[in-house]
């Protein structure tokens, strides 16, 4: 094989990687923006609530730093790197996969900074569309807010706007089980914020 050939097969290996995290990040996040209720227990304090503050609030989410912003998905990173470890296929795509999974909220933060607050490395990368760029983002804020729910990249939220995959989701959750989205508040004419968040 041809260092050009295996460069081929790096390269592919790499962007199937990036696209995977960047999938699960938005597969994730679609979950917590869809479906959950503040008071379910446990999952619904530790995420359907800041999630719906988020869609109140988008930046206030900043204050946290980045532990306190990612301890969960650290702690799942360290779960896949064991089980990898342990069936020997600890590969370099694993642990390129586990940092940027593990970063999601950061490249999250990342989209709703400016460039002065990211730093030039950061705004840079945005600049060239290698990281998500907080025009994007913004169309996940964009009312009716279900759109754009991957957030490590530019490229994976066209694919799958442009395909309806997120509705066509919500459609088989409805279908299967009956269950219907959440309703977000945040949204003009979906009723008022709960009450909750005001404090």
């Amino acid at each position: 094989m041809s260092p050009f050939e295996q460069f081929c097969i790096w390269f592919g290996q790499f962007v199937l990687t990036v696209l995977l995290a960047d999938f699960l990040s938005g597969f994730f996040h679609w979950l917590e923006d869809a479906y959950g209720t503040p008071d379910t227990p446990v999952l619904g304090r530790i995420y359907v609530r800041p999630n719906i503050r988020h869609h109140h609030a988008p930046r206030s989410f900043l204050r946290h730093n980045w532990l306190q912003s990612s301890w969960d998905l650290l702690l799942v990173g360290i779960g896949i790197v064991l089980v990898a470890w342990w069936q020997d296929q600890l590969t370099w795509q694993v642990w390129l996969f586990v940092v940027l999974a593990a970063n999601a909220n950061q490249f999250h933060k990342w989209a709703h900074q400016t460039p002065a607050e990211n730093g030039p490395v950061i705004a840079f990368l945005q600049e060239l569309h290698l990281l998500q760029t907080p025009q994007q983002h913004a169309g996940h804020h964009t009312n009716p807010k279900n759109s754009c729910y991957c957030v490590l990249t530019n490229l994976t939220n066209p694919f799958l706007d442009g395909l309806r995959f997120w509705d066509g989701l919500e459609w088989l959750v409805w279908k299967l089980t009956g269950v219907r989205r959440r309703v977000d508040t945040s949204n003009p004419g979906n009723g008022p914020a709960p009450e909750w968040l005001s404090r």
